[in-house]
């Protein structure tokens, strides 16, 4: 499935558009040109740290900052004026705000991260899971969609774990029932190079923002090295279906 974006901003006097670059990167790894991302993502992944829920949830979360920090350099602006104590100056402000979804339960602490720099966004909400069988193989199932009209609006989408793909396919064909987005980021904090693959085959104008892309992926769907399971790592084991 092909999204079909809407690039007919309406030009005005006051709204301008980003001129992208033709080259520019579908692709951002943010921890290629080394951070603190780097650190927070070692910490998420070392067995000797990552059962410290609260610096765990706090480690997606910043990465999740840092990507919508990086996110707004995308977006269109538009210019107004404002008061200040001595005067009045015309400044830079998003032009449109973003609607921020993710996928419950383990997108949760990433999409916060994103939430805490985009903080007029509306939101959105995807009940999506794996269902295990005997053989610990899956299938998608997603129970629940919550979501504004994402019409002309950016759309970001945090998912933690960006393995297969499949369950992210799975929601975004749910979410743009809800209108036609004009950009959208889909920001994860582990990626396998598969996964990246099949969204950007899918949805070849996403924006794929993404702390860590490892080479492998399982038999059974699962990120390698990785770093486990990020739901239970941020909440505790859950009963499996």
């Amino acid at each position: 499935m092909k999204l079909g974006f809407k690039n007919n901003f309406q030009s005005s006097k006051n709204i301008n558009k980003f001129v992208k670059s033709t080259h520019q990167p579908m692709v951002i790894e943010l921890a290629q040109n080394f951070s603190l991302v780097n650190s927070w993502i070692n910490e998420l992944r070392n067995v000797e740290t990552q059962n410290n829920r609260n610096t765990f949830r706090r480690n997606m979360e910043r990465i999740g900052e840092v990507a919508a920090y990086h996110i707004s350099q995308d977006l269109e602006y538009k210019e107004v004026e404002i008061t200040t104590p001595l005067d009045k100056i015309v400044v830079k402000e998003i032009a449109v705000q973003p609607v921020i979804t993710t996928i419950l339960r383990a997108g949760v602490p990433l999409f916060q991260g994103v939430l805490n720099y985009f903080d007029k966004a509306d939101c959105g909400f995807v009940a999506a899971y794996r269902k295990h069988d005997a053989n610990d193989y899956f299938s998608i199932k997603q129970d629940y969609l919550t979501c504004p009209n994402v019409d002309g609006r950016p759309l970001i989408v945090a998912d933690p774990m960006l393995a297969t793909g499949a369950s992210l396919i799975e929601a975004l064909k749910d979410l743009l029932n809800h209108g036609t987005p004009s950009q959208l980021h889909i920001v994860a904090v582990i990626a396998s190079q598969h996964g990246v693959d099949t969204i950007q085959n899918a949805f070849p104008k996403a924006k794929i923002w993404v702390g860590a892309i490892d080479p492998y992926l399982t038999p059974k769907g699962y990120i390698s090295p990785g770093l486990g399971d990020a739901g239970d790592l941020s909440y505790g084991q859950k009963l499996q279906n």
